[in-house]
């Protein structure tokens, strides 16, 4: 045990160096970059197409990294919205790591961008240790999924930036308890921002796209940009 415990401090202090001088390239570049992560079928492919689309059309230069762990599915789904878009194929492995991503970013001209897009794998567990050099990273989760979502996986929790609440349109047929979803994410992560969005209807879009755009604005002047 204490050998496996050595083993993954050295994988992780790995992974923490890289994804600091990933985040120094970043921000070299100008580029704001999130990290989405969330359980499978929470809706997070959908949300980050629209996402992509309607930045494009505010004028604004976009990519996307997605991780999956034998597909491309989701790679050319996200084609769709026009933007750029690599496929990390992780081959079984539960999470995407700093060198994956900084793996796919050959050929990219960083500094052309204003927001590069991390979709890590639909897991609530292994991501939550690996850091990819993100500014933002974004815990997803469904109306329904349960109101005990934040309670059974704290540490993705904990370890956001922000939370999104995905489907709400289908709040009212689920009986989704937000006085609950709430108080659980903040039992977590006190003061933990949250947002609720409707990649099918639209419903709280623009204020995501607000938010996003805020960010890196914030971004770009603690930097001098």
């Amino acid at each position: 045990m204490t050998r496996l415990l050595e083993i993954q401090q050295d994988v992780l202090s790995k992974n923490d160096q890289l994804a600091h001088s990933l985040r120094a390239r970043f921000t070299a570049a100008n580029v704001f970059v999130t990290n989405w992560v969330s359980s499978p079928g929470t809706g997070k492919t959908a949300l980050l197409e629209t996402t992509l689309r309607r930045l494009t059309e505010r004028g604004l230069s976009v990519a996307a990294l997605v991780g999956d762990l034998a597909t491309e599915n989701d790679a050319l789904r996200l084609a769709r919205s026009g933007a750029p878009v690599r496929q990390i194929v992780t081959a079984g492995c539960c999470h995407l790591e700093a060198n994956m991503v900084e793996s796919h970013l050959a050929g990219w001209d960083l500094s052309e961008l204003d927001f590069l897009f991390i979709e890590n794998v639909g897991n609530l567990v292994c991501p939550s240790s690996y850091d990819l050099g993100e500014d933002l990273r974004i815990v997803l989760m469904s109306v329904t999924e349960g109101e005990d979502k934040p309670l059974k996986y704290p540490p993705l929790f904990h370890s956001a930036d922000l939370a999104l609440i995905t489907k709400i349109d289908l709040a009212e047929a689920v009986e989704f308890d937000r006085t609950a979803v709430y108080d659980n994410i903040h039992a977590v992560r006190p003061y933990l921002p949250i947002l609720e969005t409707s990649a099918k209807r639209g419903e709280g879009i623009e204020t995501w796209l607000d938010y996003l755009v805020q960010k890196k604005s914030e971004k770009d002047v603690m930097h001098g940009a």
